[in-house]
């Protein structure tokens, strides 16, 4: 029961007074404080390249060195397979045939080239110094007080305040 006693009193002793709402404190002090940071800083790298420029040519068609060759293989491989003279002659004929079919057609061949430009960019990270904030020291009325604030002031600056007075 006395320890609730003496907690009471010593509120009730408590008391706060507030100071005029609009009081102003002269800055004297200011001190910028920094932190590094990490910047990303894109850069652009440009190049002209060639670039082929395609196009569908039509082949000439098989020569007759081709069609022969053609031939000969096809006949000695149609009579190797069946051991027939017949199997000769038509293992030619198709020898032939394939050796003409393989050279028609078209083929897709480089004409030519022409420049583009080729840009690419980059990311290079740099470390930077930045203001992170600012260290103020200030007086009103003989009391010097100090607080961080993200606002940049100048010495000489007047700052509003909010003074309390507490006594116990």
């Amino acid at each position: 029961m006395k320890k609730l006693l003496a907690t009471v009193v010593l509120i009730g002793c408590t008391t706060v007074a507030h100071a005029d709402a609009n009081a102003y404190a002269t800055i004297t002090h200011v001190k910028p404080n920094y932190e590094r940071v990490s910047v990303n800083v894109p850069r652009t790298d440009c190049q002209d390249v060639q670039v082929p420029i395609y196009s569908n040519v039509q082949r000439p068609g098989a020569s007759g060195t081709d069609v022969l060759t053609g031939m000969l293989f096809g006949g000695l491989l149609g009579k190797g397979i069946t051991g027939k003279d017949n199997g000769a002659a038509a293992g030619a004929v198709f020898g032939g045939i394939i050796a003409a079919d393989r050279a028609q057609g078209a083929d897709r061949v480089i004409t030519g080239y022409h420049v583009e430009r080729k840009c690419v960019q980059r990311n290079r990270w740099e470390d930077r110094e930045q203001i992170k904030n600012y260290r103020i020291t200030y007086n009103w009325n003989g009391t010097y007080g100090t607080s961080y604030t993200q606002r940049e002031y100048r010495v000489g600056d007047r700052l509003p305040v909010t003074v309390s007075i507490q006594a116990d």
